[in-house]
Order: structure tokens, then sequence, then C-alpha cells
């Protein structure tokens, strides 16, 4: 059987940073936290990269981050495009962003026949998940038209930054370890050595166990995910469509078909450390752990010379 295939939503690599030029290199041979991603995912036995880009980034995001993966794995790149619904719909003129990472991966619809893998592009998730994932995927499939799929479940004091507070989906799961619910916490920030979440725009502070498992959108499907995108989301347009800037997102998604019976998602436990620069003051503590890892012999000082 071929390993799975990885699929980087990477629409919004550079946006916040003016471009991809402008994206700082957090690993000392000049990679940025995608090229970790990618080398993890390939030695965990991924064989394919799906990169989901905007059309206008395609040249640039060649030759920063392409270039070094198509020498080693085979690589498709498809876009991102508003335009790109349902016949029957039309995208209002009020429109101007993307509708969402549900829609990110129906983008990739023709690209997947085979168990595959969702991640950030920007979010550094460490080797043993992809390891986690690759092997869920391995074993997995659907039985009585059942989506068997996959969740790595991060703890949450282990995603959170030391400068501001940030947004998880904190999860449930029963005494199998399957998801039964995520919570959308758009406000969570540590106090000290506790962690706490805000409803109402930080006015007041709720304590969360920092032990909780959250999800960093770090997820394992198999080919009936790409079906029930091509089912909901043109129900989700009926509903939505007339909000400039409401989005189809992968969890809600998930979300229902539990709900419905439609799939079961496994959690997949990680104590690893999750990296993100979600402020630019995060960018040197990155920094420093990526080269903590490489100095004890996770990564090579240059990963595409190794």
């Amino acid at each position: 059987m071929p390993g799975p295939t990885l699929v980087i939503m990477a629409a919004g690599i550079g946006s916040r940073y003016g471009g991809l030029k402008q994206i700082d290199p957090v690993g000392p041979g000049g990679e940025i936290i995608i090229d970790y991603s990618i080398y993890d995912a390939l030695r965990a036995g991924f064989e394919r990269v799906v990169f989901v880009i905007r059309r206008e980034i395609e040249a640039g995001f060649r030759e920063k981050v392409g270039r070094n993966v198509e020498a080693r794995t085979e690589v498709e790149y498809v876009f991102q495009e508003l335009g790109d619904v349902p016949e029957g719909f039309t995208v209002p003129e009020t429109r101007r962003k993307p509708w969402g990472t549900g829609h990110a991966v129906r983008s990739a619809r023709a690209k997947l026949d085979g168990p595959f893998a969702v991640i950030n592009a920007d979010d550094f998730y460490g080797a043993s998940s992809y390891q986690a994932l690759s092997a869920y995927l391995g074993a997995a499939g659907d039985e009585a038209g059942v989506g068997d799929y996959c969740l790595v479940g991060y703890v949450l004091w282990n995603t959170l930054s030391d400068h501001g507070h940030v947004a998880r989906g904190v999860c449930g799961a029963d005494e199998e370890g399957y998801l039964t619910e995520i919570y959308e916490r758009t406000r969570i920030r540590k106090f000290g050595e506790e962690a706490r979440f805000s409803e109402d725009g930080g006015e007041t502070w709720t304590d969360v166990s920092r032990d909780s498992l959250v999800s960093m959108n770090m997820w394992g499907f198999t080919p009936s995910y790409i079906d029930a995108l091509e089912e909901r989301f043109p129900k989700w347009l009926e509903a939505n469509i007339a909000e400039p800037k409401t989005e189809f997102y992968v969890p809600v998604v998930v979300g229902e078909m539990i709900a419905d019976g439609a799939a079961r998602v496994k959690v997949l436990p990680t104590d690893e450390k999750w990296f993100g620069v979600t402020y630019r003051e995060d960018a040197p503590a990155v920094k420093a752990a990526i080269g903590d890892l490489v100095e004890q012999g996770a990564y090579p000082p240059n990963l595409w010379s190794a």
C-alpha cells in the first residue's frame, strides 16, 4: 500500500508578513516552519504532498518551498479560489476572502483518492505526531458508511503563546478516545501557571485545565471526507453565502458528521510541543526551540542538504 498524502493548507502563508520573502527563517539553514513539517512527514511514511495555495503566490512558493520538496517526493499544487463554488451559486460582490479551511481541502478534491492528512502551513507539529498520523492512516478503513478519521490532540499548555491570547479547539472524547465534540475557544491565554479563556472579549476569564487536549488542525481522513465536503458545502452556502466573513471550517464538517453518525474520529494524544508564530514576539522562541532540536540531533543543520 502506498503511504498517505499530506495536504498543506498554505493559501494564507506569507499574508501576515506582507509576502513570502518576508517570512523569517526559523532553522539554521534558512528553513521555515513548513520545511520541518514536510521533512517529518516524509520520514513518517507520507509519499505525496499537495499544497493548497493562492494562484498569485505560485511562483514565489515554488521557489521558496516547492523546489526542495519536488526533488524528494511527488508534489501537486492546487489553488484555493473564491470562484470555486458548486454549480448554481454565484459569489457575492461583498465577498473578498476565501471560504475557509473546509473549502481549502475541497480545493484538492481531484488529487485525493486515498488516505490523507491535513495540516496548517505555519504550524510546527513535531515528528511523533506525523508518525502517529501515518500509522493510523495506514490501517484506516470506513465501515458501513462511517468515516474512519483521526485527529492529533495536543496538551493545551504546550500550544500557548507567552505573548497574548490564541484560539484553540478544546476536544471532548469518550472512554475509547473517540472525539465527541470540539469547543471552540477563541481567546485562551496563560495567567501565570494557569490557563484561562474568555468569551466576552476579555472582560471575564474562566479557568480551563492546562492538560486539556486541543486541536491544532492536524487531521487524518479517508476519501469519504471529500464526499462529505461536496455534499455539505452547497448546504452551507445556502445558509451563509450572504455573510461576507463566515467560513466553512474542517472541524465544523467533522462535528456534523459525528452528530449524524457518519464518522468516528480517533483522538491521537501527543506530548509534542507545538510551535507557531502567532505574534511577532513568538519568533525568537521558535528559533531557539528549533535550534535546541538541531543540537539534540533531531534534525540536521540543513534539512535539504542532508
